[in-house]
């Protein structure tokens, strides 16, 4: 991302006092009725999101109110870190990622009808080219946005997962896709409206979870379960994602933000 010169940065920050850019949460609420990933057996999962209450203006605490967080790192809108993967195995950790990375571009990549038509709907590589040819090259340090219209279920898990006998069915990339972004594009991640930066039935794929490991794999980030991209244009928002810098943390609850010019 080129250096901001201090004018530019003075007309944002103007920008921002007068009204004239928008700031859009992309961010899904964090309770404890968040839709979360479900891995089958033998597998474990990460416990829910929940607050323990510790003290709320009583004996325990008269002046305020405080709660313990019980939480996975992989739940709601976050971040995969590197080596949340076997191919990051040696990368970083969420606290190691550099913030350059983490404020950039934003574009979005609408694939909602497809989506609507098939769950199971996976974005290729030859949809990327087209889609460049069609409005221009993604630039540098670039965050891709895929919107797929799966925000509208984020208020019932069994639709948000939505589960059947064969596993779940929410669309995401096919291998060739995601090594092509991994592998040819200069910029820093992808976010998806879905619960995680795969398919649903990404393990049938070749690898396995194609996005996961040749993404993270090659220092690139993915984000979860964003909301609102229906708000942002094609080209033009800048984006910020604010995760949690967990020392060790191979991913962490974020709060991701875009700013649009009105």
């Amino acid at each position: 991302m080129p250096a901001i010169e201090e004018a530019d940065l003075n007309t944002m920050l103007t920008a921002l006092a007068a009204g004239t850019i928008h700031v859009h949460d992309l961010t899904a609420p964090l309770s404890d009725t968040t839709p979360t990933l479900v891995l089958p057996d033998p597998f474990s999962n990460l416990i829910d999101f929940s607050l323990e209450e510790v003290s709320a203006y009583n004996e325990l605490g008269p002046f305020w109110k405080h709660h313990n967080i019980h939480t996975g790192e992989h739940i709601g809108t976050h971040i995969d870190a590197p080596i949340h993967w076997v191919s990051g195995r040696e990368g970083k950790d969420v606290s190691q990622i550099d913030p350059q990375r983490l404020v950039g571009p934003a574009v979005v990549l609408d694939f909602s009808e497809q989506a609507a038509a098939d769950p199971d709907f996976l974005i290729d590589a030859v949809h990327l080219h087209q889609w460049q040819e069609d409005h221009g090259a993604f630039p540098a340090n670039a965050w891709l946005l895929f919107r797929t219209g799966w925000e509208k279920h984020d208020h019932d898990k069994q639709a948000f997962l939505n589960f059947d006998a064969s596993g779940s069915h929410t669309p995401g990339f096919t291998s060739e896709c995601a090594k092509y972004i991994a592998e040819e594009l200069d910029i820093s991640g992808i976010g998806v409206e879905t619960v995680g930066i795969d398919a649903g039935r990404a393990g049938e794929l070749d690898p396995p979870f194609p996005m996961h490991y040749f993404l993270l794999g090659a220092d690139k980030y993915g984000i979860t379960s964003l909301k609102n991209l229906d708000k942002l244009p094609a080209f033009g928002a800048m984006i910020v994602v604010a995760p949690l810098p967990i020392v060790g943390g191979t991913g962490a609850p974020t709060r991701v933000l875009a700013m649009v010019q009105k």
